[in-house]
């Protein structure tokens, strides 16, 4: 993923708070076996300190891939928008003279696969798992020699991602003049479709922090 100084996260903190948001939906992406394409797996994954983990079905086809290389990529995506060109035209042209972009926040994990297939270990991965996407824990106890998940645990493999590298992308016009950005999260706020708002609200965090910028 490229990113331009003016995109960058700004520290560990800003993607980590984006993510804790709801933003724990990405694509796993698997290098391919040789004369293959890449293997891009949907899925929810929860961050576990310096890694992340992951749970699949074992038919699934990203096994063998992962077994041939366990270097892999998960990626988010979120809060984009697609910005028209006059919203973007400076004030000394034609508004049709303006140039389109997209706006989003985009994390990018570098990782190092671990397969997790020992039932206990796959056991507390799942709790592990219930405990961020179901607090209310209202589930029976995730355990090997009890009903329901006893039963479904040979169905699954777990993955424990070890993170190497994250690459933080929130672009949102930075580098433009701070008036030019405050007017084009209002365009958003008063469009309001998709995820107009919620890429309003990325900018104008963005512009409260940073203000003008400065290269």
């Amino acid at each position: 993923m490229f990113v331009q100084p003016w995109d960058a996260g700004l520290d560990e903190a800003e993607w980590r708070t984006w993510l804790a948001e709801g933003h724990d939906f990405g694509q796993l992406a698997v290098n391919g076996l040789p004369g293959h394409p890449p293997v891009v797996v949907p899925t929810h994954f929860i961050c576990d300190g310096r890694h992340l983990l992951v749970h699949l079905a074992r038919p699934n086809p990203v096994w063998k891939a992962i077994e041939h290389d366990p270097n892999v990529v998960l990626g988010v995506i979120g809060d984009y928008a697609f910005i028209p060109g006059p919203w973007r035209a400076k004030a000394d042209i034609p508004p049709q003279d303006g140039v389109p972009t997209s706006y989003y926040a985009a994390v990018q994990f570098t990782c190092r696969a671990t397969v997790v297939d020992d039932p206990e270990a796959k056991a507390e991965l799942l709790r592990r798992q219930l405990a961020h996407f179901q607090p209310e824990g209202d589930q029976a106890p995730v355990a090997v020699d009890q009903p329901p998940y006893g039963r479904m645990l040979s169905g699954i493999r777990g993955l424990s991602l070890e993170v190497t590298e994250v690459r933080a992308k929130f672009k949102y016009d930075d580098h433009k003049p701070v008036e030019h950005r405050a007017a084009v999260a209002d365009h958003l706020t008063a469009r309001g479709a998709g995820l107009d708002v919620p890429a309003a609200r990325q900018q104008r965090r963005r512009l409260d922090r940073l203000g003008p910028w400065k290269p």
